[in-house]
Formats: C-alpha cells, sequence, structure tokens
C-alpha cells in the first residue's frame, strides 16, 4: 500500500503559520546521513546479487525471499506466476490500496471486499464467509496504520479451504527480525513514508519455491529502474527534509498560498511512487522494473542500521495519546495487536471541522495521508458498510515523538472535544 498525500491546503492557517510553525502530519523515517549515502551509491558499481543476498540474510528469509521494486511490482508478480484463470476471485480486506485493486483486475480477476472490524482492522471472520464462492481463490489481506491483525482466523479460513493467503504489510514493517506470519506470501514496503524507508524497494517472504522462481525468471526480464530516476528522488527528498522543521514547514505552506500553489499537489510529487490515475500502459511500466543496484544498497543500509528504539518511542506516543481519549471507539484499530502507530487515525462525525481546528493551532491533519481507500464490491456482493462508515469519518493526526508535550496536550483536548457531542448523544440514548 502506498502513500497518498502528506502536504496540505492550508487556507488561513498558513498566514499563522509562517510564524508559528507547523507540525506535518508525517516524519519522513530517515537522516541526511541516509540519503548521502544514497546520493554517494549513485555514484558506485554494485554487485546486485551480492546485495540481494545481504538483503535476504538481514531479514533471515534463507531462500524464500524476493527484493522488488514497489509491493505493488511483487503483487504483480506473484498474481502472474499462479496461473489463475479469468473471473477467479480475490478476497480483499475493505480497506487497502487501490492499485492493489487494479492489479487484480488487470490480471482478468474479480476483487470481493471483506468488510472489517474497526477495532482490530481485521476482516469479519463471518464475512469471510459469505464472500466465500467456487470461484474464490486468493485472500489478501492489509495490516492497517501501524499495527498487525491476528492472523489466526484468516489463516485457518483459508487452510480448511485450500485458498492461499497473502498478508499486505506495507504498513507494519517492525523489524528485520519480524519479516512474515502464518500467510503463503508477505509483503512489506520501504517506501517515501514507510517505517525505515529506503524511498523505494520491496521485500516478499514467498512460501511457495516454485512459485517464487517463476517470479525470480520473470522480473530478471524488467529493465531496472534507472540510477538517474533514484538519484532524483533522493534529491527531492533531501529538499523536504529541509523544509521539515516546523517554522520550515509553515513558511513553506505560507509561500504555497501567497503564490497560489498547491502545497499538496507539490509534495505528493516527491513522496508518490506511482502517480494517480495513471493510464494503464504506463502504470504496468512503471510496475514491472527491477530495483536499482543503488536502491538495494540503500535498502541494505536500512535494515543494518533500523531504529528499533524510535519504533519503539513511536508507539509509545501513539499509546500514549491514545490514553488520552476520552471516547474510546474514536480510534480505530484500538484492538489490534504490536501497534506502533505509523499512522494515528480517529473517527469523528465532522472531520472538516477538526482538521480546521487543528490546523489553526498549526498542526497539519487530513483525511489523506494516505491513498487507502474502500473497496467497491462488484455486481451482486455485499458493500463493506462498516469499512465506508469509518473512513468517512477518518482524520489523520500527526502523533509522534517530536511533537513538544504543549503541542500534543492541544491536539488531545481539540480531539476530546470534537468528540463531546458524541458522547452526549450516547447519555442522552
Amino acid at each position: 500500500m502506498g502513500s497518498g498525500g502528506w502536504g496540505m491546503s492550508f487556507g488561513a492557517l498558513a498566514g499563522a503559520g509562517v510564524w508559528r510553525g507547523v507540525y506535518a502530519r508525517h516524519r519522513l523515517d530517515l537522516s541526511v546521513e541516509d540519503i548521502s549515502f544514497g546520493v554517494l551509491s549513485c555514484a558506485r558499481l554494485w554487485q546486485r546479487e551480492k546485495l540481494e543476498a545481504e538483503i535476504s540474510s538481514l531479514c533471515s528469509l534463507e531462500d524464500e525471499g524476493l527484493v522488488c521494486f514497489s509491493v505493488r511490482s511483487g503483487w504483480d508478480l506473484w498474481l502472474g506466476a499462479q496461473g489463475l484463470w479469468a473471473g477467479d476471485e480475490v478476497l480483499i480486506s475493505a480497506v487497502t490500496h487501490p492499485d492493489m485493486v487494479r492489479i487484480i483486475r488487470g490480471h482478468g480477476l474479480r476483487a470481493v471486499p471483506v468488510d472489517i472490524d474497526p477495532e482490530t482492522l481485521a476482516p469479519r471472520p463471518w464475512m469471510l464467509e459469505a464472500a466465500l464462492s467456487p470461484r474464490t481463490r486468493v485472500v489478501l489481506v492489509a495490516h492497517l496504520f501501524g499495527g498487525r491483525m491476528d492472523l489466526g482466523v484468516v489463516a485457518r479460513f483459508a487452510k480448511d479451504r485450500g485458498l492461499l493467503l497473502v498478508e499486505d504489510c506495507a504498513q507494519a514493517f517492525q523489524g528485520p527480525e519480524k519479516m512474515g506470519d502464518a500467510a503463503d506470501v508477505s509483503m512489506y514496503s520501504f517506501g517515501t513514508l514507510k517505517t525505515s524507508t529506503a524511498l523505494g524497494g520491496a521485500i516478499l517472504r514467498i512460501r511457495d519455491r516454485e512459485v517464487l522462481d517463476r517470479m525470480r525468471d520473470t522480473q530478471a526480464s524488467y529493465p531496472s529502474y534507472g540510477r538517474s530516476g533514484h538519484l532524483k528522488k533522493l534529491l527531492k527528498v533531501l529538499s523536504l527534509v529541509a523544509v521539515s522543521r516546523p517554522r520550515a514547514y509553515g513558511l513553506l505552506a505560507g509561500a504555497c498560498t501567497w503564490l497560489g500553489s498547491d502545497l499538496d499537489a507539490l509534495v505528493n510529487g516527491v513522496v508518490r511512487g506511482f502517480p494517480p490515475r495513471e493510464p494503464e500502459a504506463a502504470f504496468v511500466r512503471r510496475l514491472r522494473q527491477r530495483p536499482s543496484a543503488p536502491l538495494l544498497a540503500m535498502l541494505s543500509r536500512r535494515l543494518r542500521t533500523f531504529d528499533g528504539e524510535r519504533l519503539a518511542r513511536r508507539a509509545s506516543t501513539g499509546e500514549r495519546f491514545a490514553r488520552r481519549l476520552r471516547v474510546v471507539d474514536l480510534h480505530p484499530g484500538r484492538n489490534s495487536l504490536q501497534r506502533t502507530h505509523w499512522l494515528f487515525p480517529v473517527v469523528v462525525e465532522d472531520p472538516e471541522a477538526l482538521i480546521l481546528g487543528l490546523r489553526e493551532r498549526g498542526l497539519d491533519a487530513s483525511q489523506a495521508t494516505s491513498s487507502i481507500a474502500v473497496v467497491d464490491a462488484p455486481a451482486g456482493r455485499s458493500s463493506p458498510a462498516e469499512a465506508s462508515l469509518m473512513m468517512s469519518g477518518v482524520v489523520f493526526l500527526p502523533v509522534y515523538p517530536e511533537l513538544p508535550s504543549h503541542t500534543f496536550d492541544a491536539m488531545a483536548g481539540l480531539v476530546n472535544d470534537c468528540a463531546a457531542p458524541r458522547a452526549a448523544e450516547r447519555v442522552t440514548l
């Protein structure tokens, strides 16, 4: 699953933000030293096979690993290696990245959404059963917002019915020592906004060696993502990191407002690996690339220098904020497992009012920090009502360790105030 937006349309906020500073809704998880390494690696000659072997070793994948250009690329490779028939069905978590659905349909398959439990963000077991048909072949589940669902129920469902289980862990990387669960395939992303980002690349754990060999053979025929493209992205991200401090980010917002520019478009152009609404032929060309050697070198470095302490601080900050919420069901995924809070969502009745209130205090919140969306049900299938309700009111908050305590407290107060009418209505009922 990829990223969907990191900038903002400030309006009246920009003027205040220029002087007071603005806390961006997401902090890139890399340093200037990481970017410098990446830039220098573009001038070096690397042995691709050695880098790929090193990455597999760092993740303890032995001969089950494959490094791809992106999770989308790996998903496309895996579907192509399965020999599925046109019209076969993939049961899919009702909230995921639209490109994952686009790839399913590109292979002539049908994506059938399964509604999720807002408390765990896992597919509801009885809805898995209800969605099953004689054409069902695969179950794809997505771990959301930096937590993990308990795969036990889904894994038993898939095994008992002879289905293949794929887990999309793009938002749930927790370190190279935790790569893969009870699934046939586990997919991890290292795109620009992800934990321990390498500014691209993905690692897949594939249990079936024959399928893995077919995927490797297919990927070997792809062109390599160019060094120049990787270098260009590194330099763009360096400029974004340079303005990520609150005062600098506020100045950037003010400049965009004064010039009539769209800050969303500016920043999204840096962080997005795949442009939205790209024509099918261009999308497939972008999808079917191998990671360049400098990108592999960057990914190897990020795995070797994985910062578990910062991940723990981020998780602790998210848990502390969750405890401040007076209405517990504001926070989807509150009962998911191993929560690291890559994103911190709340669901409110008036998301626009909450976003405006936060931005007036220099806090960049949005409904579009991630491009994940609700999957449309095909004709004759049930629509995912709970997922749709959750996503219609979701707001992503800038909850991360770098927030000062007074800003943290102000954000918690605003969210609770926004939820107060909802809580009062419950008491009345």
